[in-house]
């Protein structure tokens, strides 16, 4: 057994029982719905459909992450048991949470001076994070330190890929992403775009496609053009979508039929409150190890 837990934010989107299996803890960020305050616990409290339709029905959304109190809280257990700890935040380019557990890890290095905590800003999101924690926990089962763990972590976290698109712009138009004027022009013209995320976490725009399923095609193009061993990519892929379960089968199903050597089924999960709140219903994400990521 490792003498060290492996941790990261709900915000890694992956289901309660898959975080169990492969031995991961997580803490979790809040969201308000009509400033009523929720936490983001992957669904316990509050089925993500049901979240999904109250935005639907005109519910105001609000996002805030962990604090470094909470992280103290949250790590001090651990310490305590004399394990060390290796935690992966939501990424710098999305939000600010990778400081407040670099001002926890501070403050508890005082404490413990005998342990070691690790704080690595993933540079990813949603279901990618999670795809990222499957590899570390990996690397912990087949033996490696966490000292091991996290330079790989470091050394690889930018060949992690997310491409992702949504039919529906309303939310994207409400939290900045793209302007009044863009939303209403996309939805008119049925524009779906295409966004990825940079090698400095932030999510970027990159193509506008004229209609779902040329987004889907896109979508799959890219993991063709970037996944690691193109066509004959044997890691494994996550998708994960906000109250769209067809459409991200639809995409599963495509990935399935071009990548014949992909470890295991396409993964399906639901985004979870905190990134929903930014997307809304009707996006897809799509996750795979590929080349380095570029701005």
């Amino acid at each position: 057994m490792a003498n060290y837990i492996l941790s990261c934010c709900s915000t890694a989107d992956l289901t309660p029982e898959h975080f169990q299996a492969r031995d991961i803890h997580y803490t979790c960020f809040h969201y308000s719905l009509d400033g009523v305050p929720h936490t983001d616990d992957l669904g316990k409290s509050m089925p993500l459909d049901q979240f999904y339709a109250a935005m639907v029905n005109g519910a105001e959304t609000k996002t805030s992450q962990l604090n470094a109190d909470e992280f103290i809280a949250y790590f001090t257990p651990f310490l305590e048991q004399g394990l060390d700890i290796l935690h992966l935040t939501l990424s710098s380019g999305i939000s600010g949470v990778v400081n407040s557990a670099n001002l926890a890890r501070e403050e508890l290095a005082e404490k413990y001076p005998d342990r070691k905590i690790y704080i690595v800003d993933s540079l990813s999101a949603s279901s990618g994070t999670g795809l990222f924690m499957d590899r570390l926990a990996d690397l912990r089962d087949e033996g490696k330190t966490i000292d091991e763990v996290y330079q790989w972590a470091m050394d690889n976290r930018l060949k992690l890929h997310h491409w992702f698109f949504s039919s529906d712009l309303t939310f994207f138009v409400k939290g900045g992403r793209i302007t009044k004027a863009a939303g209403w022009f996309g939805t008119a013209l049925k524009i779906c775009p295409l966004l990825n995320v940079d090698s400095q976490g932030r999510l970027i725009p990159r193509k506008k496609c004229r209609g779902k399923k040329r987004a889907m095609e896109e979508c799959v193009k890219m993991m063709e053009q970037h996944a690691e061993g193109g066509l004959d990519y044997a890691g494994k892929c996550y998708i994960s979508h906000s109250a769209c379960p067809e459409d991200a089968r639809a995409v599963a199903a495509m990935v399935e039929a071009r990548f014949p050597r992909l470890n295991g089924r396409v993964e399906i999960n639901f985004i979870g409150t905190t990134i929903g709140c930014h997307t809304g219903p009707g996006t897809v994400a799509l996750f795979f190890w590929g080349d380095e990521r570029k701005d």
